[in-house]
């Protein structure tokens, strides 16, 4: 693993949110807008930390899956093509397992979930009315009446749902984990950026501790047991 990953920067959201409005105005005055695209500057970030095993208890985790639907996935090329197919056999897994499970995504996509990885009787379902699958939702209620610590999260996108989702989860006092392979982004960059920001967003877990409590771990399907 090396030290520092190189990223790409537009070059100040503040800038450019400045130079939108400007030329906004200008737009509005007659004049000439200027619309040259946004320059980029070159940093340096720390690697994402390797993966790490993990033995979780199936009787106090559960998995929880984010918009594994149609109209995202039919959409996403990393979502058919990278993440379904870690997904299905641990899906498999997981109910071999007796795991409990959850699913969250909007009132509208809730009835089309990826048939490989869709609801069974009896599985949670909460609709999302945000990013956080925790907020205005019973989905804390329903996880702790079932004696659960440890949260699995999967699915679309790690730079979005899945980061909000495990804020929400830590601040709850979960622990969780996030397998590497069932989870990604619309592009590399995002994708590296949603891998770093769950690593340092609440109890952070830079180093990638395994199961570090009420903290994020990387890890990979094929790298969980029960």
């Amino acid at each position: 693993m090396t030290l520092f990953r190189t990223a790409f920067l537009t070059s100040g959201l503040v800038l450019a949110l400045f130079s939108g409005a400007a030329q906004a105005q200008a737009a509005e005055q007659g004049a000439p807008v200027n619309r040259a695209a946004p320059k980029m500057v070159t940093l340096q970030m720390p690697a994402i930390p390797d993966p790490v095993r993990v033995r979780l208890n199936p009787k106090t985790t559960a998995l929880l899956v984010l918009d594994y639907v149609e109209d995202i996935c039919n959409s996403q090329p990393s979502c058919k093509g990278q993440m379904l197919p870690a997904m299905t056999p641990f899906m498999e897994r997981v109910r071999n397992a007796g795991l409990v499970v959850a699913y969250g995504t909007r009132e509208r996509n809730m009835t089309k979930w990826l048939k490989e990885v869709a609801p069974a009787p009896g599985d949670i379902k909460v609709i999302s009315t945000a990013q956080d699958r925790f907020y205005n939702t019973d989905l804390d209620k329903a996880l702790k009446a079932k004696g659960i610590k440890t949260l699995i999260m999967v699915g679309w996108k790690v730079s979005g749902s899945v980061t909000y989702t495990s804020v929400g989860a830590m601040a709850r006092e979960y622990t969780v984990v996030i397998p590497m392979d069932t989870t990604s982004a619309g592009s590399g960059y995002e994708t590296t950026i949603g891998f770093y920001n769950v690593l340092n967003s609440g109890n952070a877990n830079l180093p990638n501790q395994p199961l570090k409590p009420n903290a994020v771990t990387l890890t990979r399907t094929d790298m969980i047991t029960f």
